[in-house]
């Protein structure tokens, strides 16, 4: 046998020991310690963005010209399901890159857009359509008070 000849399973060890590894901070044993990282400035701005209005969507582009089919999406659900628009606030996450992924972080959700009502993490547009379709979302925002008051509906007394 030649001596410069490797064997293949001498190839084989070699070619795994050069392969990347996955990255040991990336595991779930430092989910805790990666939250660490969102800078302090970033969790205030967003604290203060979350209260702007009773209903906030940050999303890819504005509500007029939504950026990706999951922030449509969540627009439309909002209309349809008759939010008050005095009552809704969006953010442009493609503006600011810090928000982009400091909102995933303050969340601790992974993707965007994302609903808060009432300053509270309500979901992204999967769990938007799902609590459409089983009425839990026209609930939630009833309750909340941020529906559009249906013409009609003034409580005054009855004329005589």
């Amino acid at each position: 046998m030649n001596p410069t000849m490797l064997s293949r399973s001498a190839l084989s060890a070699a070619g795994n020991a050069l392969r990347p590894r996955r990255n040991p901070l990336l595991s779930s044993r430092f989910a805790a310690l990666q939250k660490a990282f969102i800078s302090s400035e970033t969790r205030k701005a967003i604290d203060k963005a979350v209260g702007t209005a009773p209903v906030v969507l940050f999303m890819k582009g504005t509500p007029e010209t939504p950026q990706c089919g999951f922030s449509r999406a969540s627009i439309q659900i909002l209309g349809l399901q008759g939010v008050n628009p005095q009552k809704f606030t969006a953010f442009n996450v493609l503006e600011d890159e810090e928000l982009r992924q400091g909102i995933k972080e303050y969340s601790d959700w992974p993707t965007i857009p994302q609903l808060y009502v009432d300053n509270e993490f309500v979901g992204g547009t999967d769990i938007l359509m799902s609590m459409h379709q089983d009425g839990s979302l026209a609930k939630l925002l009833e309750e909340k008070d941020v529906l559009v008051e249906a013409e009609g509906s003034e409580t005054s007394a009855p004329s005589p």
